[in-house]
């Protein structure tokens, strides 16, 4: 049975996607390698960037039609993320609402990959 472990972004500039990364993630990467770095999380999921200038770099499509989600436990967790991100000039797509699943907002990274905190469905 295959389990996901592994979230790659394709990045344009990587030296700003990973210190914007290092910043929201409060950590540093765990690989790092010219083109691509990879972050751990506590749950064993890694988040990669690729830089889109490496070498024999193929991909086809455009678009972000993907979001890293993180859920977290309470509408005070999903504000006190929101803050924090917001004094650290994330760029904040869609602001703090309360949508059918609960209290959600949607941040965008330098290649406009959507970063949704919201808490967990019941």
């Amino acid at each position: 049975m295959l389990t996901p472990n592994l979230l790659t972004l394709y990045v344009g500039n990587l030296e700003i996607s990973t210190t914007f990364y290092e910043k929201l993630l409060d950590r540093a990467p765990v690989t790092t390698f010219p083109h691509y770095v990879s972050f751990e999380f506590d749950n064993g999921l890694y988040l990669s960037l690729w830089s889109k200038k490496a070498k024999n770099f193929v991909s086809d499509g455009t678009g972000h039609r993907f979001e890293l989600s993180f859920l977290v436990e309470g509408d005070d967790s999903v504000m006190s993320i929101y803050e924090k991100w917001q004094a650290h000039s994330v760029n904040i797509e869609q602001p703090l609402h309360e949508a059918v699943f609960g209290l959600t907002f949607v941040a965008t990274d330098p290649d406009g990959h959507r970063i949704r905190v919201s808490t967990p469905d019941e």
